[in-house]
């Protein structure tokens, strides 16, 4: 596996990747599914300020996940400050993927100046939950009822790290 810097040619494999979370799940809230361009102009938009990588696999290039720390409020004040975001092939999940991630994305954001780091996850949803914890965020709060999604009120728990 290689990570490395998202960039626009990505788009189309993280848009895919990301479709099945908004079409299959209650993880994200996004209701419709995306276009390359779309996910090509989040890319744009992120990555000027903050960081969003990629693991691909070496022999084949494939795009296996993808993860991302953006702006968590526009206030000045919060500039020490993001919210993360995970995503991974839904075949590749348990496999150690997501750790490896998730840690070089935590490295490059302490290289940055960050401070804290925000994890906001739909509850139920222990297998995020927990993927958190073992990577030390602690729950810093529960909103009951914040989303509406496949018929559903869904809550949201806010993880956060100190780094």
């Amino acid at each position: 596996m290689h990570i490395r810097p998202a960039c626009e040619t990505d788009a189309a494999a993280i848009a895919e990747i990301y479709n099945y979370y908004i079409e299959e799940t209650t993880i994200t809230f996004e209701m419709e599914p995306v276009s390359a361009e779309t996910m090509r102009e989040r890319i744009a938009s992120i990555s000027r300020d903050y960081k969003w990588i990629v693991a691909e696999d070496e022999t084949s290039g494939k795009l296996l996940g993808y993860a991302y720390a953006g702006i968590l409020k526009a206030r000045s004040a919060y500039r020490h400050s993001v919210e993360t975001s995970i995503y991974l092939d839904k075949n590749c999940r348990s496999k150690g993927l997501g750790s490896t991630l998730y840690q070089e994305l935590i490295e490059q954001l302490k290289a940055m100046s960050i401070h804290t780091v925000i994890a906001i996850i739909t509850c139920p949803n222990e297998e995020s939950e927990g993927f958190h914890r073992k990577h030390g965020f602690t729950k810093a709060g529960h909103l009951k009822e914040t989303g509406f999604k496949f018929g559903r009120f869904i809550d949201v728990a806010y993880y956060q790290l100190m780094i």
